[in-house]
């Protein structure tokens, strides 16, 4: 097969997840290449695959895409025929909005609730925490439709994907809509696979165990 990815632990990668779900999702055949995210000589590590010594990576013949919104981007366009956005626009001015806005936002939610797939435990919402989920609660709302937040499953769905497994680990309570979409999220086919082989990893990074075990 042509295209090869490189990602992080299943556990707690969610640049890597994003990705990862939509070639899954779309039937896409690719190779994983796994690199673990132990600090030690890491970025040394990741600078093998590309400049930027991060992972997510998608490399294909004359082809090397870093980030995860531009590999998203990159998959939609080439491998298909744009079907990773919706179909008019308006909706895909929107969706790239809102991925846009969990790609570069929500700090307070990314520094509290790393995503950590095998566990569940408990961890203080801040006020700036609280704002952040309250928003994401209003995107699932505002836009789910028919199960997803565009008419059908696509990039946004995969960028909010490591939101809802974070949601599930540290126990989120959500309007009755939102959560709606979550469970329709995590329980997805493609998704699936991932949950799976994060349960079972043993390795840990220790500063992305937040909070206490419940």
């Amino acid at each position: 097969m042509n295209i090869k990815l490189v990602i992080g632990n299943k556990n707690y990668s969610t640049w890597s997840l994003r990705p990862w779900l939509l070639l899954k999702a779309f039937n896409i055949q690719f190779e994983e290449i796994s690199e673990s995210l132990q600090p030690d000589a890491l970025r040394d590590r990741l600078l093998v695959h590309s400049p930027a010594g991060k992972v997510p990576v998608l490399i294909e013949p004359d082809v090397l895409v870093w980030d995860s919104l531009a590999i998203c981007e990159y998959v939609s366009d080439v491998h298909l025929d744009g079907m990773g956005w919706p179909h008019t626009a308006k909706n895909r001015a929107k969706a790239r909005a809102i991925c846009c806005e969990m790609h570069s936002g929500f700090n307070a939610l990314r520094a509290a609730l790393p995503m950590n797939i095998r566990a569940k435990r408990k961890v203080a919402l801040s006020a700036a925490l609280e704002i952040d989920i309250a928003r994401i609660d209003t995107i699932w709302s505002e836009h789910h439709r028919a199960g997803w937040l565009f008419e059908s499953f696509g990039i946004a769905d995969c960028f909010y994907a490591p939101v809802a497994l974070r949601f599930e680990t540290y126990n989120i309570k959500l309007s009755p809509a939102a959560r709606a979409y979550q469970l329709k999220l995590l329980a997805h086919p493609a998704l699936l696979p991932w949950i799976k082989a994060a349960r079972a990893e043993t390795e840990v990074v220790a500063a992305d165990e937040a909070g206490i075990e419940v």
